[in-house]
């Protein structure tokens, strides 16, 4: 079967899903509303975002579980890209507390485990994520999960230049829009496009939180001319292992009656 919107459903269909006997998974796709360089939409972090659950609901699926893709989270901490057009910036706690409540109110309607897929790997904005599942697992175990290739065990699956950090609206993300939205690409803008061989998680690790103060000028770091389908292809088989993984390992720790 194919994974369904969540907001797609009627009330009446999304009862029969979770009267159908099978555990019912919630995949919300997280992202920002951010630059991107002068060649990648704004919201090209919940576009990444969207690709993976559409990809992992299917091995989901296919493990027996029924998967609804839930609207996505637009927003997150962009501090990084103060200055640049577009950016738009949640604080921490706020964005904490809305991912909890929202993952909350999905598990509420009966479902049974809520996945908080994030692309947006902004280190607050990775903090606020991880701390509302917390929030959440804290009162009911394995009922949320993060899938977020921060993580050390998903990061070494990936590419060369996601692993340099030298990947914000690079090759790595510019490959993963291609192959998932291409119509989010400005092609003429991308092929001009020389490398900038600046490390995000080198200059965080520095303390220099901006792009500004990176010399990130144009809001993109990487080689986005280097781009491909394939590779953003590859890379989206990568990102939906990482999210069946997450959910799979949670959803062990749940009570066979919250599971059934």
């Amino acid at each position: 079967m194919t994974a369904r919107a969540l907001a797609a459903h009627t009330t009446a269909s999304l009862r029969a899903l979770l009267d159908g006997g099978r555990p019912v998974v919630a995949l919300v796709p997280v992202g920002s509303t951010e630059p991107h360089g002068p060649h990648l939409a704004l919201d090209t972090d919940v576009v990444i975002s969207k690709g993976a659950c559409a990809r992992a609901a299917a091995r989901l699926e296919a493990r027996g579980l029924a998967v609804v893709i839930a609207p996505a989270i637009a927003y997150g901490v962009t501090d990084c890209a103060e200055g640049f057009a577009g950016a738009v910036s949640v604080p921490e706690p706020v964005l904490a507390a809305y991912l909890a409540a929202v993952t909350r109110g999905l598990l509420a309607t009966g479902l049974a485990h809520v996945c908080l897929v994030n692309n947006h790997l902004e280190p607050a904005h990775d903090r606020a994520v991880r701390a509302a599942a917390a929030e959440v697992v804290a009162d009911r175990p394995g009922a949320a999960s993060v899938a977020c290739p921060l993580t050390r065990r998903w990061a070494r699956t990936l590419s060369p230049e996601f692993k340099s950090g030298a990947c914000h609206a690079g090759r790595y993300e510019t490959s993963i829009v291609l192959a998932t939205a291409p119509g989010r690409v400005d092609e003429h803008a991308r092929a001009a496009l020389p490398e900038v061989p600046i490390s995000l998680s080198e200059q965080l690790s520095r303390g220099v939180g901006t792009f500004a103060a990176m010399g990130m000028d144009r809001a993109y770091a990487g080689a986005p001319a280097a781009a491909s389908v394939e590779e953003g292809d590859a890379l989206l088989d990568r990102l939906a292992e990482m999210v069946e993984g997450e959910v799979v390992e949670a959803m062990a720790s749940l009570s066979p009656a919250r599971s059934a």
